[in-house]
């Protein structure tokens, strides 16, 4: 870990401030990350782009091979060590592959995972045999990889799974019986990781099956709303005969499993949506400037450009909080290797440290991308809603994010559920600044010196919006107690407050830090998108806030939080409409989203 790098832990972002140089930024990848990220849209340019109606068609073999010459050239194997043929890269360097193939459509779902819920689950909990059998096989891309945990009846609640396993008489198989659906890549995988429950156990065990055991049928092809080329299957084991060294980890070992699987998928996810968005918006602005109407071109008129500002806006902060906290897991692997810790262990605990900011990226990177496909279409118009240009399918493909790797709705309990047991097991002191900030509303406000500095206004603001959560939260943790967990419109709107906080904050450290890196010049339009985004969640915060206290408080106890509200978000006047204006002028000269 870099020396001058203060460590945090996962969610203490919460009750602390961020340095500059304590985060990454996507400008400071090295030469090689930035040539792997152009192997990969090459790879998209050459390869998937031109094939997008036969991939959606499912042209007989084409995935398979698709995938099989992303292996040739490495993509499969960037995070894989160098051990089993990967490059051994680190994970922010994943995440950018992430994000460069995440353009890719129905290829970009069957590489994710391939690479990520198939493939990590051996090589993060599997032993030495199972590793050396499997992993070189799937960086390869000679063998394909599923991830089967989904049932009928089981989907966010994953544990209530009902597909057994049986040790046969001999206790050389168990045999596995029972349901899965939604399966990615069901339809041509080699090797799935199964889970099942054995016996009369209350938590699931994890299984590597390989497709020739026997025993696996499968329905034909789900018909999807989106992502119409990816191989989706409901696939039936049916006494499946799996050798008892397929065991994958320890009995009842398989929910922890998926969890931290889930983990890494969220951020991996948010990485591709980002790469999704920056070909969305390219796409839109080449249409706005080619696009005549009333002899100017649509690009000329505002509210077009909002647009397009809005869109670039979105996808700067959300990349910002994306690398940040990919960097995040890298520096508590490298302190966790110092430390002595094994490999595989290391990676899985960094990840689960900074579960929290998974949770984040996964949310409000699908619903940029959201935002982005929908006003890229609208930019179309009616072109928009044709099959012929390229927004009806990013649209339709867009939607399946804010269901894939646990809903919104799940990951945002997630955020405030962790970041309460966290405080609840001291490791960080959530109700001492919350206690603080109570106190605060009862003091006289500080009218002291402003400080002039540099987004000295901008950190207040965020310092601010910060208090507001922890008001927030503190009260309701002391009104509800044990309810809380249970009033999930309480939950929703405190997680709002933290999320939309991280990405704000940062996209100013990324502004910040470019502004020191590249000069106040140079970074100008780095800092208005980084206000922008700032001014907007201003007012997210305000009413996800308010929202919340009229949900538990009352009589003068709201009355007197709900001035604390108002004085914490509270900020001097910003034109965003001049700032969005600059944003979208650079987009339109670039004929690109190029930031």
């Amino acid at each position: 870990m870099e020396a001058h790098k203060k460590t945090i832990k996962g969610g203490e972002f919460v009750i602390r401030e961020t340095a500059y140089t304590d985060i990454f930024i996507p400008e400071e990848f090295d030469e090689e990350a930035k040539m792997i990220r152009q192997t990969c849209q090459d790879f998209l340019d050459s390869e998937v782009l031109n094939k997008l109606d036969k991939i959606d068609a499912q042209e007989e073999g084409l995935m398979q091979s698709l995938l099989d010459k992303a292996g040739e050239l490495g993509i499969l194997g960037v995070s894989i060590p160098e051990e089993y043929g990967g490059f051994g890269k680190n994970f922010n360097t994943s995440m950018l592959v992430a994000e460069a193939v995440g353009g890719g459509f129905s290829f970009a779902v069957a590489l994710s995972a391939h690479t990520g819920i198939g493939t990590l689950p051996i090589l993060y909990y599997g032993n030495d045999e199972q590793k050396a059998k499997y992993i070189p096989k799937l960086a390869s891309g000679e063998w394909k990889a599923s991830y089967c945990l989904t049932e009928p009846n089981a989907g966010s609640d994953a544990n209530s799974g009902r597909t057994a396993a049986k040790l046969n008489a001999e206790g050389t198989h168990y045999h596995i019986t029972g349901q899965k659906m939604w399966i990615t890549n069901g339809g041509f995988a080699d090797v799935f990781i199964v889970f099942a429950k054995i016996d009369d156990d209350k938590k699931l065990t994890a299984f590597i099956v390989e497709k020739d055991f026997g025993g696996i049928t499968m329905n034909p092809e789900e018909h999807k709303l989106g992502i119409k080329g990816s191989s989706t299957r409901q696939i039936f084991f049916n006494d499946c005969p799996v050798p008892v060294e397929n065991m994958l980890s320890t009995r009842e070992n398989g929910f922890k499993i998926a969890v931290n699987i889930l983990n890494i998928g969220r951020i991996k996810l948010g990485a591709a949506t980002i790469g999704s968005s920056r070909a969305v918006i390219s796409q839109a602005v080449k249409y706005a400037n080619e696009r005549v109407q009333f002899n100017l071109p649509i690009s000329k008129f505002g509210a077009i450009r909002y647009k397009l500002a809005e869109m670039a806006t979105r996808i700067f902060a959300n990349e910002s909080a994306a690398y940040r906290a990919g960097q995040n897991i890298d520096d508590a692997y490298d302190s966790l290797l110092a430390g002595g810790m094994e490999q595989s262990q290391a990676k899985l605990k960094s990840v689960e440290q900074f579960a929290i900011e998974c949770a984040i990226i996964k949310v409000w990177c699908s619903e940029m991308l959201d935002y982005v496909v929908d006003e890229g279409l609208q930019i179309y118009g009616g072109m928009g809603y044709s099959a012929e240009a390229p927004m009806e399918r990013a649209y339709r493909d867009s939607r399946i994010n804010r269901i894939f790797e646990g809903t919104n709705e799940v990951n945002r309990l997630l955020i405030v559920d962790l970041l309460l047991k966290r405080a609840l097991k001291g490791e960080i002191d959530l109700m001492g600044p919350a206690t603080a900030v109570a106190n605060e509303l009862m003091a006289i406000p500080d009218f002291g010196d402003e400080d002039e500095s540099p987004f000295a206004a901008e950190k207040k603001i965020i310092a601010n919006l910060k208090k507001a959560g922890l008001l927030v939260a503190g009260a309701a943790v002391q009104k509800l107690m044990a309810s809380l967990s249970k009033e999930e419109e309480i939950l929703m709107n405190i997680a709002d407050v933290i999320g939309s906080v991280y990405v704000a904050e940062s996209a100013l450290l990324r502004a910040e830090k470019l502004s020191h890196v590249k000069g106040e010049a140079a970074s100008a339009l780095h800092l208005d998108m980084a206000r922008v985004y700032l001014y907007s969640t201003i007012d997210k915060v305000h009413v996800a806030a308010k929202e919340a206290l009229y949900s538990f408080a009352e009589g003068d106890e709201l009355k007197m939080m709900l001035v604390g509200i108002r004085r914490f978000t509270k900020a001097e006047p910003f034109n965003v409409k001049e700032a969005r204006q600059r944003i979208a002028k650079k987009l339109i000269d670039d004929n690109k989203y190029n930031f």
